[in-house]
């Protein structure tokens, strides 16, 4: 086993803003789509937005907070927040091989600095 160290922001701010929400990725079950009928590879990608921006990208920690499985099959599901920037992420939610995925919802929290009206440039 590999042991992977995490990555340290160290926000060099007076601000520092949190956002957080929570949104359903899909519900393939409603509509026979590929996540619940499918079989192999597959993925579902959702941009996020953030009512305002961050100074720069942001720490960005997604969770699952509903996931409705067959239970007739192996649970498979990884998920990832990618192409963090101030102003959004995309969640990407995955499985693979014979896992049926009816629905699955995410929470997400981002934290990181935000700039302020006494922040100033100096050239």
């Amino acid at each position: 086993m590999t042991l992977r160290k995490g990555v340290m922001q160290i926000i060099n701010s007076a601000r520092v803003g949190i956002a957080q929400g929570s949104v359903d990725l899909f519900s393939d079950y409603e509509t026979g789509g590929e996540m619940w009928t499918g079989e192999g590879f597959r993925a579902r990608n959702q941009w996020i937005g953030f009512d305002r921006p961050f100074s720069g990208p942001p720490t960005v920690h997604v969770s699952l907070t509903l996931w409705d499985m067959d239970s007739a099959h192996n649970v498979r599901a990884d998920l990832t927040a990618e192409d963090i920037s101030q102003a959004g992420f995309t969640a990407v939610f995955r499985t693979w091989l014979d896992t049926k995925v009816a629905r699955v919802r995410i929470s997400w929290i981002a934290i990181g600095a935000v700039a302020s009206d006494d922040d100033w440039d100096v050239l």
